[in-house]
């Protein structure tokens, strides 16, 4: 069924309802119309990585455990299988009549926005800082999750519009200010990109101001620029209770009644909250027009239409037998092994089972469930740990220490104990293991969102990006021992690094790997797989070198526009082999820019690999400071082989944009740089690979 004809279908059916009806259902939990046949529906449900919130379902990693696999046909299985979950939940839960939250087929994912500060607890949602990749990643997403059949599998929803990262405890009073050439150039691509090429169904507002504007009721980015200048034609839905903040926080009405119309006046159509309670009192004060209500209510059963929920479909045969199947925990085995980002290796790493008897697994992580799964989960039926992966790969074959060696941030692990109880048996473990894989980081009790997390982080934010004291002091122990240590962080942000860079051998960046990732990373570890996953993210030596958490300007943020060397740089990622770009070319065909480059594995191992491609305009003085991400490509290369890669860059590439927002082509000589890694002096330095690059004019 195309749009016009589920809008014409949507107009009829509204027709028919009176004005109390039609408001009823602009709320998220929407009840049931019986005299027309319309079944209650709960708009509200999530996917980021897995169906969450509603029973067991497959678990991926983390959103921006995600973005480091650089690999857009996984993200778009990932989504498939999510929808696939989704629609076999839905069908056995309407058989029962239950329409529950987190129950129905709209889902609040992807999140799009862009993680410009590492402070910001749900920056794990994303993916990443840059938004090429985030447009690229979060397309494949919603064309895996909503299908390309005539029904939609499910709805997919572009959030948080537009410009949101942080602070959390700030979120509900705050003013997110950034000038017209950040919003162009950074903060919106990714939702235009969303909307325009993968007719993303929903969009979902910010709970911020955006430039004076709350985001939820801004005309300038619903109207003007979402749906006149994007030509969005599917719902807009708040962030939840978010409304309310408009009298409550915001200031910018004086009541419930006056925030429900501004909201559903400047094309909010659904609220996830209760402020739409009100919109009958609001039309009767003459505040909202009839016509309003009715075409909000109008694109909302457009939406169900197109999802087939008033006829029979394909999906509706289903199974609750593809939950957890076979298929998908493979799919998610393999995301859970892309993901992962060897940052150092000094020749330990891959281990040889064979030269090891004793293996010391120790940290508030190793045994942890809460560290594989992030926030926004599902249930698992079984869950694999660091530990339990390690213990399953070796077997009898060698023999496994373990200590927790602190908890995460409490300084002791027995109430009555003195602080650091669990040092003494952590340096033990180490002192009588060939090697120790330290498991540190973080979880969703200490990273995530405001309401969801509460900690000395502030609401799910961090303060800075060190490890909390306890695991600081855990770590300096083990450096005392001869035993050596491959650090396994796990977070969904960016943390300081440098005492193991200096002090242990081998770092790996776990982010948060699925419910059963420990599997993946015992794979990784032991060499059934090389590592091949790539930073989102810039790895910063400290909170001192970036402006201010609510300064929203990119000056000094990202990879585009820092000033100092990072501690590791966005697009970095060792493998177990050495892949070299040796040779690129770039021509014009048909109108169109193809990059072609080859590649040669020069190592030992085959190995995955991600080459990136990035381009810097030598004329423009509107250019970011340094070379930009236009294309990537995720590739298997076996030893000695070569490869060639080939990339059509998109016209994009090759425009700026200036101080007043206008994006424009602005010069004519161009440098391409291809190589697997960011085209940086520290990057080169890292992985001792130098980039092809070349001037190209167009």
């Amino acid at each position: 069924m195309n749009r016009i004809e589920a809008r014409k279908r949507a107009e009829e059916l509204v027709s028919q309802m009176s004005l109390e009806e039609k408001a009823s259902q602009l709320k998220y939990d929407a009840p049931a119309i019986s005299r027309l046949g319309v079944p209650a529906y709960n708009w509200w449900n999530e996917g980021l990585h897995g169906v969450a919130r509603a029973g067991t379902a497959t678990s991926f990693p983390q959103a921006i455990g995600l973005a480091a696999t650089f690999d857009e046909e996984l993200i778009y299985k990932v989504a498939e299988c999510v929808a696939t979950e989704g629609r076999a939940k839905y069908n056995e839960y309407s058989a029962h009549e239950d329409r529950d939250i987190y129950k129905g087929l709209t889902f609040w994912s992807p999140n799009v926005n862009i993680f410009r500060d590492p402070r910001w607890g749900r920056g794990q949602e994303t993916y990443g800082e840059d938004p090429f990749l985030a447009s690229i990643l979060g397309v494949a997403f919603v064309n895996g999750l909503q299908g390309d059949e005539d029904v939609m599998k499910a709805a997919a929803c572009a959030k948080h519009y537009a410009v949101h990262s942080g602070p959390e405890e700030l979120r509900h009073e705050f003013d997110a200010i950034s000038n017209p050439k950040d919003m162009e150039e950074t903060y919106l691509p990714a939702f235009e990109a969303l909307v325009k090429e993968a007719n993303v169904e929903a969009v979902m507002g910010a709970y911020n101001r955006t430039n004076g504007e709350p985001c939820c009721g801004s005309v300038t980015l619903i109207q003007e620029i979402l749906r006149d200048k994007w030509g969005f034609e599917g719902h807009y839905v708040s962030d939840c209770w978010a409304i309310k903040d408009f009298h409550e926080k915001h200031g910018v009405t004086s009541n419930a009644k006056e925030s429900a119309a501004m909201a559903i006046n400047a094309g909010c159509d659904l609220n996830c909250g209760n402020m739409y309670l009100h919109i009958l009192k609001a039309h009767k004060d003459g505040l909202v027009s009839e016509e309003t209500i009715t075409e909000s209510a109008i694109r909302l059963f457009t939406t169900r239409y197109l999802l087939g929920l008033f006829d029979e479909t394909e999906f509706d045969k289903i199974s609750y037998d593809v939950v957890e199947n076979k298929e998908h925990l493979e799919l998610a085995n393999k995301a859970s092994k892309e993901s992962i980002v060897l940052l150092k290796n000094d020749e330990i790493l891959p281990l040889d089972i064979n030269n090891i008897k004793t293996i010391g697994v120790i940290g508030p992580n190793a045994n942890s469930r809460a560290s594989l799964i992030g926030n926004y989960h599902g249930t698992s039926s079984r869950y694999i740990t660091v530990l339990e992966g390690i213990q399953d790969y070796v077997g009898d074959k060698v023999r496994v220490l373990y200590s927790e060696g602190s908890q995460l941030s409490e300084d002791r692990t027995e109430p009555l104990a003195y602080k650091n109880d669990r040092i003494s048996e952590a340096k033990t473990v180490a002192t009588h293991s060939d090697v120790v894989i330290l498991c540190v980081g973080l979880d969703e009790t200490l990273e995530g969102e405001e309401g969801d997390t509460g900690n000395a982080y502030a609401s799910g934010d961090k303060f800075d990006l060190r490890l909390p004291k306890t695991q600081r002091v855990l770590m300096e122990a083990l450096a005392e021992t001869d035993t050596p240590v491959i650090l396994c962080m796990m977070s969904g942000s960016a943390m300081d690094l440098s005492f193991a860079k200096e002090h242990f051998p081998g770092i790996l960046q776990l982010w948060y790997p699925g419910a059963r990732g420990g599997k993946a990373v015992a794979e990784i570890l032991f060499g059934e797989d090389s590592p091949s996953g790539k930073l989102p993210i810039t790895f910063y030596d400290g909170v001192d070198e970036l402006p201010d958490f609510t300064d929203y300007s990119m000056e000094g943020r990202t990879y585009r526009y820092i000033n100092k060397t990072p501690q590791y740089p966005f697009g970095f990622g060792l493998t177990y082999s050495k892949v070299e770009v040796t040779d690129a070319s770039a021509t014009n065909v048909d109108n169109k820019v193809i990059v072609k480059a080859t590649l040669k594995n020069t190592g030992k191992v085959d190995t995955g690999e991600v080459v990136q491609v990035y381009i810097k305009d030598l004329e423009s003085k509107y250019a970011p400071t340094h070379p930009s991400l236009t294309g990537f490509k995720r590739v298997f290369i076996k030893s000695n082989e070569t490869l060639e890669v080939e990339f059509e860059i998109d016209e994009r590439a090759f425009t700026v944009v200036d101080e007043e927002g206008n994006r424009f082509k602005d010069g004519n000589m161009f440098k391409f740089y291809v190589a697997c890694s960011q085209p940086d002096d520290y990057s080169v330095e890292l992985t001792g690979v130098k980039p092809i690059n070349f001037e190209f004019s167009k």
